[in-house]
């Protein structure tokens, strides 16, 4: 495969092959046999299930915006070698960069919930209403040439049909109709931090109606505390906000594909965020943080995708430094951490001479469990065409704890995304990571 430009979802040459990490030599190769030779069988089996369950997206289809051009890296990918790939695959990253909005009344309800989205330059911050009012700033991050935000006109029909099963699929059973060990498990949980950090894949529209809809089913089912998304794309952003009206919204962007913040109202309290540029990304990238406050401790929560393909090594590892300055210089009573892409590989930490003194990397503060080592399995996860099974650990938290005070610990990690769609999709690409914290006793 050609070196990039390439999309942001890591198809790119150079990749080690499953078992070829340099921290994974002892695996099982469990590389799908024949994937190869299937791929024709999958079409059509994909063709078929597109024909099933056009009747229930076809309230989704007048809903779906498709972008004139996309960014130079993305376009540039179509190039060579992936001129002779099916114009199946070249349409996934030539397709729309979102679902549209909602009906107008939905929209305005959702205008008075939703936060108002902070960008800036290196440091601009803005607050919560508890401490001044949330301002946009007009120095946000440069847009991506040529995805635009779709026209959020559609009708109130369309919208019924289409909203319904997702709103249904968020809020799945209330808990007045779970089972008392259910709402025990529940109360006993309280005292924990649950963390979700996902690359959504939002660029991708194959089969969008049931991806967002498996999407939404997961947030539903773990209900987490901070949720930190990567490749989100405007149209879904807004359906998302439509929906899960429990949680504030920031966004590092407004314009093409970038990260996200969620907050779980009732358990998080939002204080001030601000978003720092990348000086050097070719790719629009940046990072998100955000301060709140959860049981009385103050956390600081970042997000970002850094940036994409082998190589881009040198400006990955840039922005990784400058990620780990911001953890390392955030104020000592507040327990940091970061979740998104980081597109690492393990030599370029090494490369780095490993984390830098009081910043830790969860999955390794948990024993290095296998099972939710690789967060980007072409072994298994099949939504891309990639002849070759390559496993790789993109998706990553950092901690540093606090200082001062109680610390907070990791309990679990698991990875989630990882059962197929009736569609024969799954999720994402990536699989999510899901992680539970605890505050330990506190020192003094």
């Amino acid at each position: 495969m050609e070196e990039p430009p390439c999309s942001p979802s890591h198809i790119c040459s150079g990749e080690p092959l499953v078992g070829c990490n340099d921290t994974a030599t002892t695996l099982v190769d469990i590389k799908v046999q024949g994937k190869t030779g299937k791929k024709n069988k999958k079409h059509k089996k994909r063709q078929n299930a597109a024909c099933q369950i056009k009747t229930d997206s076809d309230c989704y289809a007048e809903q779906l915006s498709f972008p004139q051009h996309l960014p130079e890296h993305l376009e540039n990918r179509s190039a060579g070698s992936k001129n002779k790939k099916k114009s199946q695959k070249t349409r996934i990253l030539s397709l729309g960069t979102s679902l549209a909005s909602s009906s107008h009344h939905e929209e305005t309800n959702s205008s008075q919930q939703a936060s108002a989205q902070p960008t800036c330059d290196q440091s601009t911050q803005t607050e919560s209403p508890q401490l001044q009012s949330f301002q946009t700033q007009s120095t946000q991050t440069p847009p991506i040439q040529g995805i635009h935000t779709p026209s959020t006109e559609s009708t109130s029909t369309q919208t019924i049909q289409s909203s319904f099963p997702l709103q249904q699929a968020y809020w799945g059973k209330s808990f007045t109709d779970q089972s008392t060990d259910e709402q025990e498990t529940q109360s006993s949980s309280r005292s924990q931090l649950t963390v979700l950090s996902w690359n959504i894949d939002g660029l991708d529209m194959e089969n969008i109606f049931y991806r967002v809809k498996g999407l939404l089913s997961q947030f539903g089912k773990y209900r987490a505390d901070i949720v930190l998304l990567q490749e989100l794309v405007p149209g879904c952003l807004t359906m998302l906000q439509n929906i899960m009206k429990d949680y504030q919204f920031l966004q590092g962007s407004e314009d093409g594909y970038f990260t996200a913040i969620l907050i779980r109202k009732d358990r998080v309290q939002f204080l001030q965020s601000n978003i720092v540029k990348y000086p050097t990304t070719e790719m629009g990238r940046n990072l998100l943080i955000a301060n709140v406050s959860f049981l009385g401790h103050p956390l600081c929560i970042m997000t970002s995708h850094l940036e994409s393909c082998k190589s881009s090594s040198q400006e990955r590892l840039n922005q990784l430094r400058r990620v780990w300055k911001w953890m390392k210089e955030a104020p000592q009573d507040h327990t940091v951490i970061f979740g998104g892409d980081t597109n690492l590989r393990d030599w370029e930490v090494k490369k780095l001479g490993g984390l830098p003194d009081g910043i830790s990397d969860v999955w390794e503060m948990l024993g290095k469990p296998e099972e939710s080592r690789y967060t980007w399995d072409t072994s298994i996860n099949d939504n891309k065409d990639i002849p070759n099974s390559i496993r790789l650990r993109f998706d990553r938290l950092f901690l540093r704890t606090a200082t001062e005070g109680a610390k907070l610990q990791p309990e679990s990690m698991n990875l989630i995304g990882m059962e197929k769609l009736k569609c024969d999709y799954f999720i994402s690409d990536h699989w999510g990571i899901l992680c539970t914290f605890k505050f330990g006793e506190s020192e003094e």
